[in-house]
């Protein structure tokens, strides 16, 4: 099989342990593969690997994010379809951001840049929609980044009380809370 054959066994393998507690036991486990066939496929080893998983969650942003917020004229409904979107790849909250994780332990020092440029182009993602819908840049900008803590924040929650109805609530109020008209006293 081809090494891309592996990478959605190693993203979830990288989902669940991080990059500290993703073994090569456990990556060996995740694919099948022994320690010499893990080597041939990933030269690199782990830090490759995890490029490898992030090229992957890239792609998947890109096709499931991304463009599903490029779809439509109707800023509110491309904003539900990114939530429903993102309750597949989260699978309703029961699933952690690999983003998140990779941001912690010693996979920080290696991977920062790359997670902050995926943060960052999701955000920008998001205020560009809104700005198209009629929104200034700023608050584009800043209910981007409030909807970026409601995701992630939802689903640190969900998974620290073991409850994903969490993020399921806290989603589906991104359409309105994204979208709502700023009322301004004079």
């Amino acid at each position: 099989m081809s090494r891309d054959a592996y990478i959605p066994c190693l993203f979830r393998l990288f989902r669940q342990y991080g990059y500290d507690g993703a073994t090569l036991a456990k990556m060996s486990e995740a694919t099948g593969l022994g320690k010499a066939s893990l080597y041939h496929h990933f030269p690199g080893g782990k830090d490759e690997m995890v490029e490898v998983v992030l090229s992957f969650l890239e792609s998947q942003l890109e096709r499931h994010i991304f463009q599903t917020l490029n779809e439509s004229e109707d800023a509110s409904v491309q904003i539900e379809q990114m939530v429903e979107n993102l309750q597949t790849i989260y699978d309703g909250g029961r699933e952690p951001c690999v983003l998140a994780i990779l941001l912690l332990g010693s996979a920080r020092d290696v991977f920062h840049d790359k997670v902050k440029e995926l943060l960052k182009a999701w955000i920008g993602a998001i205020a560009t929609l809104l700005v198209k819908s009629g929104m200034d840049e700023q608050s584009a900008y800043q209910r981007s980044e409030a909807a970026l803590t409601t995701i992630q924040g939802a689903l640190i929650l969900s998974q620290g009380l073991d409850d994903p109805s969490l993020f399921q609530r806290a989603i589906r109020k991104l359409p309105e809370v994204l979208c709502q008209v700023e009322v301004t006293e004079h």
